[in-house]
């Protein structure tokens, strides 16, 4: 039996719940299946200025209104947006839940856009473009996108451009929410206290009389990769690395143990070979990580650090050796526990944190339909061989694969 509830109301929204009987604090909020990738090249950035416009009126509330509503109780009102994903969400005391719910219902389907707050956020959104072209570990991971990606929705800056951004229109908005927004592709998902029947009574209440909204979208899928390497001089102090590659969609069954791979390889622990390689041996460098993307179609490896301008290419060197270590020699049976035992570990604390734990229950109930139990994904993780991961090594991280985006001190 899982541990949490579904349902699907009439006009196709789908609502997931779990109950934690141990907290005071209802975390909620509203998935779409919507991101960067989805918009068209005259749309770039618009998904993430959606986001910032939510908060800026809607048919019965103003900008302050929104904002006060949730802060004045000590909640918290947020939201986010990735390359498939645009998420409102709330943290509140358990019994400001139906408050929460109305609020975030009000900005997800009632936002008017009014062209002042689109002027004025504008502003605020070229600001942060600025601040984050100043943060080169930042941006090099996100530029990084476009090399991999390139020609394709998916290498676009999710911040979009200067030039698209100060030329948006409320229209602009329109389109785009008429282009995308479906009402069997996104989510509420709540974590609280609270019982199923509770919240799903007030999803009745507040969404029931939306109607059914079909958009026909297809995205564009990703097919085409050639590797490169790509060298920027930035005015900056320190020389920036970002190297990796395509790796395995959302769905592939290879997607656990390559995740897996790529913990041993960069994750969190200070004990990742990187890590221990590169920083503890030789201390070349402060940070030096990994990371795991996956989307419907694709996935993207990325192996990030920073050093010495005339480290660089002893660092990249040491990196590779690392990779072909991991494709010429397969994991002892201690290695293997070890890698394992810690990746379980790392799950099952992440989530104690009941707002990660709501949002994971929205995006796996969007891009799977389910929601994999933690034990099942133990079990999983459990029947992994040395072989599997092996094989998976040589298929994914090979040199002749990967791709190169350095950042380095230059005028």
């Amino acid at each position: 039996m899982p541990d949490y509830h579904i349902h699907t109301l009439p006009n196709g929204i789908r609502i997931v719940h779990k109950q934690v009987q141990h907290t005071k604090i209802a975390h909620s909020g509203f998935i779409l299946d919507i991101g960067s990738r989805d918009e068209l090249p005259d749309q770039l950035g618009l998904a993430h200025f959606w986001e910032h416009m939510a908060f800026k009126g809607t048919l019965k509330r103003k900008s302050f209104h929104i904002l006060n509503r949730l802060e004045s109780v000590g909640g918290e009102l947020n939201a986010y947006t990735t390359k498939e994903k645009l998420c409102f969400y709330s943290s509140v005391l358990d019994k400001h839940f139906e408050k929460s719910f109305e609020l975030l219902t009000d900005i997800t389907f009632h936002s008017i856009f009014p062209e002042k707050e689109i002027e004025k956020e504008r502003g605020v959104i070229l600001e942060e473009m600025s601040m984050y072209l100043d943060t080169p570990e930042e941006a090099i991971v996100d530029e990084f996108d476009a090399v991999v990606y390139e020609g394709h929705p998916l290498g676009n800056n999710i911040l979009g451009t200067t030039e698209s951004v100060s030329g948006f229109v409320k229209q602009d908005f329109l389109n785009f929410i008429n282009r995308n927004l479906s009402t069997d592709a996104l989510v509420f998902c709540s974590v609280s206290n609270l019982p199923f029947e509770q919240v799903l009574k007030l999803a009745q209440k507040f969404l029931g009389d939306i109607p059914v909204i079909q958009q026909h979208r297809t995205r564009e899928p990703f097919s085409h990769y050639v590797p490169k390497t790509v060298t920027v001089e930035k005015a900056i102090s320190q020389a920036h690395c970002v190297l990796g590659c395509p790796a395995y969609a959302l769905n592939d069954d290879r997607r656990i143990p390559f995740f897996m791979l790529t913990n041993l390889l960069g994750g969190p622990g200070m004990n990742s070979r990187l890590n221990l390689a590169v920083r503890e041996k030789h201390g070349l460098v402060y940070t030096i990580d990994a990371n795991y993307a996956t989307y419907i179609d694709t996935g993207l490896l990325t192996i990030y650090f920073g050093t010495e301008k005339k480290q660089l290419r002893r660092t990249t060197a040491l990196v590779l050796k690392e990779l072909k270590k991991l494709r010429e020699k397969q994991l002892g049976s201690l290695q293997l526990h070890t890698a394992k035992e810690q990746l379980m570990g790392q799950l099952a604390m992440a989530e104690e944190s009941n707002m990660g734990l709501m949002m994971m229950l929205g995006k796996s109930i969007l891009d799977q339909n389910k929601v994999e139990p933690l034990n099942e994904i133990f079990d999983q993780i459990r029947s992994i061989t040395a072989s599997d991961l092996l094989d998976i090594a040589n298929d994914v991280l090979r040199d002749d694969q990967l791709s190169f985006l350095n950042y380095v001190p230059g005028s």
